[in-house]
C-alpha cells in the first residue's frame, strides 16, 4: 500500500489533482468560515452592488442582485459534492450488484439484465436523465433520482465482465468445490478482486455527474433559485456575455477545477492499476 502511494504522489498530475479536489472539498467543508458573505448563499438582495466587476471587496464580482459570486461558487462547491456522492452511492451498489449477479449466474438471468441494462446503455446519460427530469418536478432530490438512473448501467456492464473472465479462475472452483454458497462466492471472492476498478471508476465518474447534474441547471431542470449551483449561474451569466463575463467565468472555471481534478486522479489510479496487473 505505502508503494502505491509513493507511485502515486511521483507523479505530478495526480499531485496536481489531489490538490485541486482537496481544495475543493476543504472549501466546501469550510465554506461558512471562509467566505466573506454567507448570507449570500440564499435569496439575498443588494441592489446597491449588484452586477459589480471583480473588485477588492468582491473579488469575483457580484451577480445580477447584489450578491456575492466567490461565496456562491463556495456554496455550489458543497451542493455539487453532495450529489456526486449521493448519486454514487445509491448507483455503484446497484450496478454492482446487478453485473455480479449477471455474470456469476449466466443463463436466463444473465439475458435479462443484461438486455435491460444495454437499453440503459443505449440512450444518450444526459437526454434519459433530461426525459426523467420532464417528468419529475425540478428539485434537487428529483436531480440525484434523474442522474442515478443514467448511472447505474455503467457499473453493471463493468462488474459484469470483471466477473465473467474472474469465475474461471482457479481461487473461484475452489471455493465452489468445498461447498461455498452462490453469494459467499460473488462478494467474498469475485467482488473484492474488482475493487480497484471500482475505485478507480468512481473517481472518474466524480467529475461527470457534476457535470452531468450542472447540464441540467444550465437547462433549468436541476437545482432551482436561490441555491447556489453552477450550471445555474453559468446559465444566468449567459445572457449577459461579454459585458459582465464575470458571471459565466467563475462558474465555468469551478466546474472545470472539479472534473480535471478528479480526472488526474483517476487516471493516475487506472495507470498504477495497470502497472500491477
Amino acid at each position: 500500500m505505502k508503494l502505491k502511494i509513493k507511485i502515486l504522489l511521483a507523479n505530478p498530475l495526480s499531485v496536481m489533482g489531489l490538490l485541486l479536489i482537496s481544495l475543493v472539498f476543504g472549501s466546501a467543508i469550510f465554506a461558512d468560515f471562509i467566505t466573506p458573505f454567507p448570507l449570500h448563499k440564499g435569496a439575498v438582495v443588494d441592489f446597491s452592488n449588484f452586477n459589480q466587476a471583480p473588485n477588492l471587496t468582491n473579488i469575483m464580482g457580484t451577480d445580477l442582485v447584489g450578491r456575492d459570486l466567490f461565496t456562491r461558487i463556495i456554496y455550489a462547491f458543497r451542493i455539487s459534492i453532495m450529489l456526486g456522492v449521493v448519486v454514487l452511492i445509491i448507483s455503484v451498489p446497484i450496478g454492482v450488484f446487478m453485473g455480479l449477479l449477471a455474470g456469476y449466474s449466466g443463463g436466463k438471468l444473465d439475458f435479462v439484465l443484461m438486455r435491460i441494462t444495454d437499453v440503459f446503455l443505449s440512450i444518450p446519460p444526459l437526454v434519459l436523465a433530461m426525459a426523467v427530469m420532464g417528468l419529475l418536478e425540478p428539485t434537487l432530490l428529483n436531480g440525484m433520482l434523474a442522474v442515478t438512473a443514467m448511472w447505474w448501467p455503467w457499473y453493471t456492464r463493468l462488474i459484469y465482465n470483471l466477473t465473467r473472465s474472474e469465475k474461471e479462475e482457479g481461487y473461484v472452483v475452489a471455493a465452489e468445490v468445498v461447498g461455498a454458497s452462490r453469494w459467499h462466492v460473488m462478494f467474498r471472492e469475485i467482488l473484492p478482486n474488482c475493487t480497484h476498478a471500482i475505485i478507480t471508476k468512481m473517481t472518474l465518474d466524480f467529475g461527470f455527474v457534476i457535470l452531468i447534474v450542472s447540464s441540467l441547471s444550465f437547462l433549468g431542470l436541476g437545482v432551482q433559485a436561490p441555491t447556489p449551483d453552477l450550471g445555474s449561474m453559468v446559465a444566468e451569466g449567459a445572457r449577459y456575455l461579454p459585458d459582465s463575463w464575470w458571471l459565466t467565468v467563475f462558474p465555468g472555471l469551478a466546474i472545470l477545477i472539479i472534473v480535471f481534478g478528479f480526472n488526474l486522479v483517476g487516471d493516475a489510479l487506472r495507470d498504477m492499476m495497470d502497472t500491477d496487473s
